[in-house]
């Protein structure tokens, strides 16, 4: 992830990912440079950070330098990369432009939950017969980002796609004053969208709502292009069947197909086609950059208290109880760590952790949005922290004043080995048992508690009498070989459902129960 993206995405400011096929395989050099230019241009002008997704020498980049960007617009053997090509073009080190799908798959990987493109694939025309349906189709029906399109390519069925994007239960809406469902191209397409959002205050209400549900399937904004760039209908249905006839003829099937229908449609419209295709391209990065400042607006202020929450019906949540970190990780860049006071060069990142935190992630990622109980200070690390963590139920995190957001350094070889790690970790002891009791209820009712190490001993083992008492599943994460043993000072571990250590938290486990080691385990990595 580029560093100003990763930055504006760790300070929850509002990002936009853009594909990069359009620029591989949309259009020639250089045109192809100058339009990526201009609409990263346009995403930072209405106040969005643009990240441009693609592959280069067999890694996904989110966000791209100018001299990247150069280089795929530049480059003649490159692929197209969908979900199904991502394996092998990264395995090969090859590079490539992302379709929707793969971009929509970086982009939820990378926690950006906007993404402008030009016009989304999808039935092709014939399908029916061919089974020629994009992969942008089930894409969108897996996985939970909002695409901005000009509604579908009109080179193909629009009719059937529409069809099968409800069979993929896609939530799809029109954008602006009509909910005529546009056609790339042009404005119409003789088909209504099922829902019609009017601004992009709209949209992002309507894609906080499909996030907080946390569905996994993905959002359709449709915007029409342009009307004074707009080409006709009739013109383009004209070229479109031609085209057809033509690919037909040469047999281009697949992947190639698009590209080469899109390169003829310029030629038989005298480019008129490329030019509606450039207009409608620059106002998808405005309507989508708005749509995600709205969002990061309003996902603020629900944050902050500002609005009132919906009534929540969901069945009971696990809960998650445990520590919450910042993490500095200092990797070193030559084999031998200098001492003495000098400076090593390297690389500094920092990320957000925690093993709490980090379960509960997971478990909110896997849609299942656990109630997570921490503590952090009143700090910049934990306004950075509820920033990222907008996908989590961060409502009863402890903030308290006068405290310090737990931090972690950890300083790492160039060959990956920890070389010193260093904690301040004193508010842990604010997860108290009379913090935690507050939410006795949704502990008897959660389907799985999940606890860690880093947690207060008499915490701990209130939670593990509430499990004896309300039969409740615990998973107890034991964090390191230090805080291993807490459930197993008492009769508290009988409680415990799972347990996670690795060899030598299990053998300080093993030395608290007073139980010899096994033979030759002593030796064992």
């Amino acid at each position: 992830i580029q560093p100003s993206v990763h930055e504006a995405l760790m300070e929850g400011r509002p990002v936009v990912a853009l594909e990069s096929t359009i620029i591989t395989h949309g259009m020639a050099y250089p045109q192809n440079l100058s339009m990526a230019r201009e609409v990263e241009e346009i995403v930072t002008t209405n106040g969005a950070v643009p990240a441009t997704v693609g592959i280069l020498r067999g890694r996904i980049h989110v966000g791209l330098t100018d001299e990247e960007l150069e280089f795929l617009a530049s480059s003649k053997n490159v692929v197209k990369v969908s979900r199904r090509d991502l394996p092998f073009v990264l395995s090969q080190g090859l590079s490539g432009g992302t379709t929707v799908s793969g971009t929509m798959i970086a982009a939820h990987k990378a926690g950006i939950p906007v993404f402008v493109t030009g016009g989304i694939g999808g039935v092709h025309r014939g399908g029916e017969n061919t089974l020629d349906v994009s992969a942008d189709l089930t894409e969108l029906g897996r996985t939970p980002v909002a695409v901005v399109s000009a509604g579908v390519k009109s080179i193909l069925d629009i009719g059937r796609t529409l069809e099968y994007l409800e069979t993929q239960g896609v939530c799809v809406a029109a954008f602006g004053e009509s909910r005529e469902f546009p056609a790339f191209f042009s404005r119409q397409s003789g088909f209504q969208a099922p829902y019609h959002i009017r601004d992009e205050e709209e949209a992002a209400e309507l894609i906080a709502s499909a996030l907080g549900l946390g569905l996994s399937s993905g959002v359709l904004i449709a915007v029409p292009c342009p009307q004074e760039r707009a080409a006709s209908g009739q013109v383009i249905e004209e070229a479109i069947q031609q085209a057809l006839g033509e690919a037909r003829s040469k047999g281009i099937t697949g992947k190639e197909l698009t590209p080469f229908m899109l390169q003829k449609l310029n030629e038989l419209t005298g480019g008129k086609s490329l030019d509606s295709n450039l207009a409608l391209i620059q106002n998808n990065a405005r309507v989508g950059s708005c749509i995600a400042v709205a969002l990061s607006k309003l996902q603020k202020d629900r944050r902050k208290g500002n609005l009132p929450r919906q009534e929540d019906t969901t069945p009971p949540q696990p809960v998650v109880i445990g520590g919450t970190n910042v993490d500095f990780i200092a990797k070193a860049q030559n084999p031998v760590i200098l001492g003495g006071g000098q400076t090593n060069a390297g690389r500094v990142r920092r990320t957000f952790g925690g093993v709490g935190r980090n379960l509960a992630d997971c478990l909110s990622r896997l849609g299942q949005t656990p109630l997570f109980l921490s503590a952090v200070g009143k700090d910049e690390h934990s306004e950075s922290i509820l920033h990222y963590c907008h996908h989590m139920d961060m409502s009863a995190v402890l903030q308290l004043e006068g405290k310090s957001t737990a931090t972690y350094c950890a300083v790492i070889t160039s060959a990956g080995e920890l070389s010193i790690g260093l904690g301040d970790m004193d508010i842990h002891h604010q997860i108290t048992e009379q913090y935690v009791s507050q939410f006795k209820e949704n502990l008897c009712q959660a389907p799985l508690v999940c606890i860690d190490g880093n947690v207060p001993l008499s915490t701990i083992q209130y939670v593990c009498q509430l499990a004896r008492e309300h039969q409740l599943a615990v998973c107890y994460e034991p964090t390191d070989e230090n805080k291993a043993s807490k459930p197993f000072l008492s009769d508290s571990w009988k409680a415990l459902t799972y347990i996670s250590p690795n060899l030598q938290e299990l053998r300080a486990i093993n030395r608290t129960l007073g139980n010899p080691l096994p033979a030759g385990i002593e030796y064992s990595e």
